[in-house]
């Protein structure tokens, strides 16, 4: 029996099922003990609450990263917060026990935010319900799944998995992980990822078909699993399990290489990052810097927003890890798919097309000056700092953030504070009005970034999270293979380098087309550093030059894309230069 769901992380697992069932939280038989007593238990569960979550958000910040933290950490600061507090001793006033109050006033909000149209918004609905399970757990002191004493071979089936549930998870015993919900970008897939163990997401009752102990395959690549399998199914992918080992063990040899295609020409291979933490482990994994660190995630899950002081710390620690080594920072990118409920954003009938991003910052100059400061004042030790403006869709815009830019340098010379005199400024070319006036903008600016995630979206017109119009959602599209190749050309003409931070960087089919065009920099995740290392140097210039050219002579994403994978296949054929 074959089940499928969301491929969430790469590699084959072959084990035996452990099945995670929720825990029993029925509180029917709790009784109401008066208002004081039943607001004291409250506050103990909720102290108790943060004193664990602290715990687990320290552990996985140490095993995983801070990224992965900051979900637990998110949850804490949303149960301080004084008005959902209030909320739930209004309950209590009302009659309802402290189990009671927290449930009801928990659930409410996971049924806000489940209800409202952005993915990020929709996220914390997950949130919200993990937080309810733990709180509850605590108040009727009940125990939560022991994840560390794991027989070898375990296969974790789970309606979800929250990153409480991943605290003395041991790995080493873990063959997979498959669950009822979640998709690429659920807590669930950004744990797996970060554990580097095979996940398949999204299988509907998945619990209803298996059972403790049932043998399963699992593989990530592909979102199946298999349930029962017999023995030549086995064998078949346990050479599959060994060929997928093999190949990182090959990777790996990439690690502490340069990043050169075969005719030798030089590259710079970034990642994308989300913070300080998860710069180390990209430094780690062989990238040559970092080519975009996302400042949005230090706005999500508070109450307020980071001042000054903690985004310099944050920004000066990601320059310090990169010891020289260029750090891109795109200043505050919300709007669209990423709320930030410190921002007090307002409701907008197509957030996408709205007020978000540069436009956000540039109507907000005094939040926009604080991210600037910090900027500035961080980049005055290592000198390897560069900010990138996302959204930019006119000249104005650049010329507008150059001005703050150039206020926030006067402001800092008058209080004799160090700063970066000469921090560069660059773009990110997202938007279909950037791509076309490139040449423009590449008077304006000091490099160009490709952010082709939403350079597809908007040059297809073609909402990247909505199954109907999927098929128009590709960077094969020759509307966006020529948008690409423009920015190229603009930015070469200007003399100013030109990378491209979105997952097209990271694909082999695309990486060619990107060598042909001039490409100086690919940024990719941290876990595609070494395999985009790896094409790279498979390529040369006149072989990836015949191949740009057939490509771009397809009329559809469909006829571009076959003759990319299948020279794609060819190359893999051939050995890697030594």
């Amino acid at each position: 029996m074959i089940l499928r769901g969301i491929a969430a992380s790469d590699g084959i697992g072959l084990g035996r099922a452990v099945c995670l069932r929720e825990i029993n939280l029925d509180y029917s038989h709790i009784p109401y003990s008066g208002r004081e007593a039943e607001k004291a238990r409250l506050q103990a569960g909720i102290a108790a609450f943060a004193r664990r979550t602290a715990a687990m958000a320290a552990e996985i910040r140490e095993r995983v990263g801070e990224k992965e933290a900051e979900i637990l950490t998110g949850q804490a600061a949303m149960l301080a917060d004084p008005y959902m507090r209030a909320q739930m001793e209004e309950a209590i006033e009302g009659g309802a026990c402290a189990e009671a109050a927290a449930d009801g006033v928990c659930t409410m909000y996971a049924g806000m935010f489940a209800g409202v149209a952005d993915e990020a918004m929709r996220q914390r609905s997950a949130d919200v319900r993990d937080m309810r399970r733990r709180l509850l757990a605590i108040l009727l002191g009940a125990e939560e799944p022991d994840l560390s004493q794991l027989a070898s071979g375990s296969v974790l089936v789970a309606r979800d998995l929250t990153p409480s549930m991943t605290v003395g998870l041991d790995k080493e015993n873990t063959a997979a992980i498959l669950t009822e919900t979640g998709g690429w970008t659920s807590h669930s897939a950004i744990l797996a990822r970060a554990l580097g163990l095979p996940a398949v997401l999204s299988i509907p009752k998945a619990l209803a078909f298996i059972k403790d102990g049932d043998r399963l395959i699992v593989d990530g690549g592909n979102g199946a699993v298999i349930l029962h399998p017999d023995e030549g199914t086995r064998s078949e992918y346990r050479r599959r399990q060994e060929a997928f080992h093999a190949q990182r063990a090959l990777l790996a040899g990439y690690r502490d290489r340069p990043t050169v295609d075969a005719d030798g020409r030089r590259y710079r291979l970034c990642a994308n990052v989300g913070s300080a933490a998860e710069a180390r482990a990209a430094l780690h994994a062989g990238a040559e810097g970092i080519g975009l660190f996302r400042t949005e995630f230090m706005f999500m899950n508070r109450a307020n927003p980071p001042g000054e002081a903690e985004q310099y710390e944050a920004y000066r620690e990601a320059a310090r890890i990169m010891a020289g080594r260029d750090v891109v920072i795109r200043t505050l990118d919300v709007g669209g798919d990423k709320a930030a409920a410190c921002l007090d954003m307002e409701a907008e009938e197509n957030p996408f097309l709205g007020c978000r991003a540069i436009r956000y910052c540039l109507a907000r100059p005094e939040l926009y000056k604080v991210q600037l400061r910090a900027l500035l004042r961080a980049g005055a030790e290592g000198k390897n700092i560069r900010i990138m403006l996302p959204m930019v869709s006119c000249v104005e815009e650049v010329r507008a953030a150059r001005a703050l830019l150039d206020a926030c340098k006067a402001e800092l010379e008058a209080e004799q504070r160090p700063y970066d005199k000469d921090m560069v400024m660059g773009v990110m070319i997202e938007t279909p009005s950037a791509a076309l006036i490139a040449g423009l903008l590449a008077k304006e600016c000091g490099f160009f970034s490709i952010g082709t995630n939403d350079l597809i979206q908007y040059t297809m017109a073609a909402d990247r999270g909505n199954a109907q119009v999927e098929n128009l959602y590709s960077v094969f599209q020759p509307a966006v293979l020529r948008a690409i190749r423009h920015v190229i050309a603009a930015a070469k003409e200007a003399g100013i380098p030109v990378g491209m931070c979105g997952e097209a960087a990271a694909d082999p089919a695309v990486i060619p087309l990107l060598i042909a065009w001039g490409l100086d920099e690919f940024s990719v995740s941290t876990a595609s550093v070494l395999s985009t290392r790896a094409c790279v140097s498979r390529w040369q210039g006149c072989e990836a030059d015949k191949l740009a050219r057939k490509a771009l002579e397809q009329s559809t994403a469909a006829g571009a894309e076959g003759c990319l994978r299948a020279a794609v296949e060819t190359s893999r054929g051939q050995a890697p230069p030594a």
